[in-house]
């Protein structure tokens, strides 16, 4: 897919290196004094204010903690499915870190439920002003 030169859709967002795309991962961040765990890269903890933190990859499967289907395009910059607008799902997905993260659903919408077991998949959502794919993550159904 020639994503050598690929870049993620947030700083610190996604474990590097970002290629190959298979071994890509959401990075976290652990706070060695509490245990709290963060989506992306911080030096801080938002819990307890510690210093002592380390960069984790968090889980690839995860559960459907709660949903909503989207049924008419965001405005904006919405780099979706435009043409024609397809309805999906976003929930918030629980990981076994203990973490809940917000994320598109990538499944029938008809079919998706609470406590549904997703699976991670990093994909390309666009490409930018320079030509690089931009990487972001979304769950399956698995």
């Amino acid at each position: 897919m020639g994503l050598e030169n690929a870049v993620s859709v947030g700083d610190g967002l996604l474990t590097t290196p970002l290629h190959p795309i298979e071994n890509v991962r959401i990075n976290g961040s652990k706070c060695k004094t509490c245990g709290e765990v963060m989506l992306g890269h911080y030096n801080s903890c938002a819990n307890c204010a510690s210093e002592v933190m380390e960069q984790i990859p968090l889980g690839s499967r995860g559960k459907v903690w709660t949903y909503t289907v989207i049924r008419h395009q965001p405005p904006g910059q919405y780099r979706g499915p435009t043409n024609p607008f397809r309805p999906f799902a976003e929930g918030l997905v629980e990981l076994p870190e203990g973490i809940r993260i917000l994320s598109v659903l990538d499944c029938d919408v008809e079919k998706v439920h609470i406590g549904m077991e997703v699976d991670l998949v990093i994909y390309e959502l666009y490409k930018n002003d320079q030509g690089q794919s931009v990487l972001a993550f979304k769950f399956k159904a698995a």
